[in-house]
């Protein structure tokens, strides 16, 4: 009986160790981000779980966080009963913001059994310093030595008046070059701030801070540290200067390093010079700069910004953002970034003024070169089409010149490797579209822009641009033959070439597949526009603009969170436009604000309610996707004067302002709103932000503000109803899609026979236009989510399933490879927009049929999946990786049969809808199938 019950025991104990073993953290996370974090405050942690069986979910935690060398103790949470694993506080834990060490944390977790997990692998996070503002900035010239000209009123027309033109031309041109500055500096040795130091000792932790600005590129001791391109990201300096973080403790040597920097203009110091959209200048290029090594002793050595750097001009002779770029190779210094060399020629930096913007650290995730395309085809222009593109493209063609096909129409810039003599030049000129004689054709996109590298003439040579990025496809070649061609001309070897996509690398978190050809091929369209868009902030185009209008970020929200981790760049975006509102509480179009418009027919868009309403509705996307109401809490008070100025603007209820429906389809080249009232769209989304309001007003407990912005919400609505709704025929304004879709979207009528009726005119006006729609920027999602919400899938399958204008389909035909800015891209304009990429949304929330619940809102712990077989659809298989893992679904349709298969993350709870079935299904973790009759 006694053996009995020890071998009882020893397998209750086998049990517990197996099940033990059954539950595994895989990912750890700080404030939503993975890696080396730099956090203000007590951060909130989080982990994604795994197991092999299904139902697995946790029931409580433990957190450990550490000082990461020394191990002090910072805070333990001991076991706390409960389920959450994301955005878990430790409030209470001594981080401090004058500590020079990383903090180190782990967790283990138990399971529904009570079983505890090992324990996870350590991550690291930091808190933000609290001297780097007390830093020197440093560059060639003083801003007020340089005399720039002030404000944001430098576009259009005012660029043309003499005394603009004579104000930019005083500038001392100094104030724009490209520098690389230097500085060494000693590791573990008693010249380098004292302390009694002795040569040799252990490093343990090494950091950098660095904003060069507008651009930098950072070495040591001859190394790039990073990948990134285009840092920081860009921002309104007036307001916000983003810091870069790295952790170099393996890049440092023992005894001396060389700190080298590399500085160009970006948008901080738009000076113009080729193509120019504006022109706007913080200031020269300048650098701030802070190195903090942490040695085994406990000794510590900071290496600044200051006046014991040196610099001279980089082979950079010439870099704008909108312009492009030059390089003259014969100018590079061999190992100015290394140790042993000569820098007695180089001059003292000056001390500069500092941006007025408050110092923040950069969160985001950094652009990169993320994608490369190699040549497609090859073009050689005869002297005829040489002579004619001269004339079609307004500037003189090379009769050497040839056009690349690179396949792929992206954002970013040509890199090559070449071979030549030393002096001679080749010329690149991008583009993403051709002219009838088959040059590079800049019209639609801003012209002149282009690149220009003059060989040193020491073998292979490659290069690309590092300050300044265009939208292309095609590159015209100038100055250079391909590699294996005739060379008469003794011109340089062109060996190879590349076209670089450059984008922000926030991760892609989704896949999508059916077995729709043109929805597959759409939502890669979509894809390669938004990529192409998702630079420092989501831009409208990659060439002839490049500003953040701000209608795209609410409007195609739900699918840019669908597809990418905004968990750190959507706090920034908010930032951004936090920044860029005004004193009244206006909000414009665009964040950053670098151009105000103002003048003739400038109004509208300089604020437009769609564009600004995303400070108040984009913070609620974000919430809903990841659970976290911090944005909104904590621009709760921008939110209100932003609403507040709205009602200044209104009469009696109404706004008639704006741009409405911008690009709606018709018989007529898009632009301004034609088939819709502004005032019907600008009302509706002032009404849409109140309510919002009135949401955020609940969750910061604001009783006074619930009460009066739901009456003003009641207003708004009566004055809209009033002014727009035809009750005798049951439309709404022009009765056009726009028109009716966005009150029914907005349940803005409270009788339900009148909702249905408007409702059947919708549905009637989508029919009378052959299932095509009429909408633009702003309509399309209220048209596409209003149908989708009332169960008009087979309406929306019908609509984009084709290959006629407007549609996606037509886009594809055209041979667009990124989604163009016209539903008609022969009506010109840019062929890299993705505002009209609405379309991502349904394929997710109706076609998967992946949606997070609404009760509570817990950022996909408890999530919807309800997939809508339309059409002819034989399959659809998605995946979208959550903050606690991936949703896989795949789902099939044939011979009457729906088959559904599913992965539901650990702990974490589906609630799953099959089709014809009025009773859910709530399935735990793990992997089912399912199966009914369709």
């Amino acid at each position: 009986m006694k053996f009995k019950k020890i071998l009882l025991s020893l397998l209750i104990c086998l049990s517990c160790f197996v099940q033990a073993k059954n539950i595994t953290i895989s990912r750890l996370t700080c404030e939503m981000q993975e890696g080396l974090v730099v956090v203000e405050g007590s951060p909130r942690l989080g982990w994604v779980m795994e197991s092999p069986e299904n139902g697995t979910r946790q029931s409580a935690y433990e957190i450990d966080i550490r000082e990461a060398f020394t191990g002090r103790s910072v805070w333990n949470s001991g076991k706390v009963y409960s389920s959450q694993s994301q955005l878990v506080s430790t409030k209470g834990a001594d981080i401090r913001p004058d500590n020079s060490f990383n903090y180190s944390w782990r967790v283990r977790v138990w399971d529904e059994t009570d079983t505890p997990s090992e324990w996870s692998n350590e991550a690291k996070f930091r808190a933000v310093p609290e001297r780097l503002s007390s830093g020197q900035w440093i560059g060639a010239i003083t801003r007020q030595n340089a005399h720039l000209p002030e404000g944001r009123k430098f576009h259009g027309g005012e660029l043309k008046k003499p005394e603009v033109k004579a104000a930019w031309e005083a500038v001392d041109t100094l104030a724009k070059k490209s520098i690389c500055l230097r500085r060494t500096f000693q590791v573990g040795d008693a010249k380098e701030g004292g302390a009694n130091r002795k040569p040799g000792k252990k490093i343990v932790e090494a950091t950098a801070y660095v904003c060069g600005l507008g651009f930098y590129e950072f070495s040591l001791n001859g190394k790039k540290v990073g990948n990134s391109e285009f840092a920081p990201l860009w921002s309104d300096y007036d307001k916000t200067v983003y810091y870069n973080t790295y952790d170099v403790t393996e890049q440092l040597r023992r005894g001396e390093n060389v700190v080298g920097i590399l500085l160009g203009n970006g948008f901080y110091n738009v000076q113009g010079g080729r193509y120019r959209k504006l022109q706007i200048s913080f200031g020269p290029p300048t650098l701030l700069f802070e190195l903090v090594i942490n040695y085994e002793d406990g000794t510590c050595t900071t290496v600044h910004s200051d006046n014991n750097w040196k610099y001279d001009f980089s082979p950079v002779t010439f870099n704008c953002i909108y312009g492009g770029e030059d390089y003259d190779a014969r100018r590079e210094q061999k190992g100015w970034n290394q140790i042993g060399f000569d820098d007695s020629h180089w001059r003292p930096v000056v001390i500069q003024e500092a941006p007025k913007g408050i110092l923040r650290p950069q969160m985001a995730a950094p652009v990169k070169i993320m994608e490369r395309y190699d040549i497609q085809k090859v073009t050689k222009l005869n002297a005829d089409q040489v002579a004619s593109a001269s004339v079609s493209t307004k500037r003189t063609v090379d009769l050497s010149a040839f056009v690349l096909d690179m396949g792929q129409n992206l954002a970013g810039f040509p890199e090559i490797t070449v071979r030549g003599k030393r002096g001679q030049k080749v010329t690149l000129i991008v583009a993403e579209a051709l002219t009838e004689e088959g040059a590079c054709n800049q019209r639609q996109t801003g012209r002149q822009h282009y690149y220009e590298y003059t060989l040193k003439g020491e073998g292979d040579e490659t290069w690309h641009p590092r300050f300044s990025y265009y939208g292309f496809r095609y590159v015209q070649v100038e100055g250079a033959v391909l590699k294996g061609q005739k060379n008469p001309q003794k011109l340089p070897v062109l060996k190879n070439i590349q076209s670089c996509f450059v984008y922000n690398s926030a991760r892609k978190v989704s896949t999508f597949e059916s077995s729709n050809r043109i929805f597959n091929a759409a939502h890669r369209l979509i894809e390669k526009a938004v990529r192409s868009n998702m630079q420092s902030v989501f831009t409208d185009c990659p060439h002839r603009e490049k500003l953040g209008w701000l209608e795209q970020v609410h409007l195609n929200g739900p699918g840019l969170l669908y597809n990418y981790d905004l968990t750190a760049y959507a706090p920034q975006i908010m930032q951004n436009m936090a920044d860029a509102q005004h004193s009244n509480g206006a909000m414009p179009t665009t964040a950053p604000e670098y151009v105000i418009f103002e003048g003739p027919g400038m109004d509208a868009f300089a604020e437009s309610p769609e564009w600004g309403g995303s400070l108040v509705i984009f913070p609620f996307m974000y919430y809903e996707t990841y659970g976290d109401d911090s944005l909104i809490k904590k621009y709760y008070p921008n939110m209100r004067r932003y609403v507040d100025y709205l009602k200044t603007r209104a009469d009696k209820g109404i706004l008639s302002f704006g741009l409405g429906d911008w690009y709606d389809y018709g018989d007529f080249r898009a632009g301004f709103s034609r088939n819709t009232p502004v005032p019907l769209v600008a009302t509706a989304h002032y009404y849409m932000t109140v309510m919002y309001l009135v949401q955020a007003a609940r969750m910061v407990g604001n009783d006074f503000d619930i009460r009066y912005y739901t009456s003003l919400a009641q207003d708004i609505m009566v004055a809209f109803n009033k002014c727009f709704l035809h009750k005798d025929t049951a439309q709404y304004g022009t009765g056009s899609q726009c028109s009716n879709a966005l009150p029914l979207f907005l349940q803005m009528m409270q009788d339900a026979d009148l909702n249905e009726k408007v409702f059947a005119n919708l549905i009637k006006d989508v029919e009378a236009h052959g299932n095509r729609l009429t909408t633009g920027d702003v309509g399309n999602r209220y048209l596409i989510q209003t149908l989708a919400r009332n169960g008009e899938h087979e309406l929306i399958y019908k609509m984009f399933n084709h290959e006629e204008a407007p549609g996606y389909g037509f886009q594809l035909k055209f041979g667009a490879t990124t989604l163009t800015e016209q539903w008609d891209p022969r009506q010109g304009s840019s062929w890299n927009h993705f505002m009209m990429g609405q379309i991502d949304e349904w394929f997710f929330n109706s076609l998967v049929g992946i949606r997070p619940s609404t009760t509570p809102k817990q950022g996909y712990q408890k999530f919807i999946i309800a997939p809508q077989p339309v059409g002819d659809l034989k399959y659809v298989k998605a995946s979208y990786e959550t903050l606690y893992g991936t949703i896989n679904v795949n789902w099939t349709c044939e011979n009457g049969t729906f088959t559904l298969n599913v992965s539901v993350p650990v702990n974490t709870t589906a609630v799953v809808y099959l089709p014809g079935e009025k009773e859910p299904k709530e399935i735990q973790s793990g992997t089912y199938k399912l199966v009914c009759a369709k």
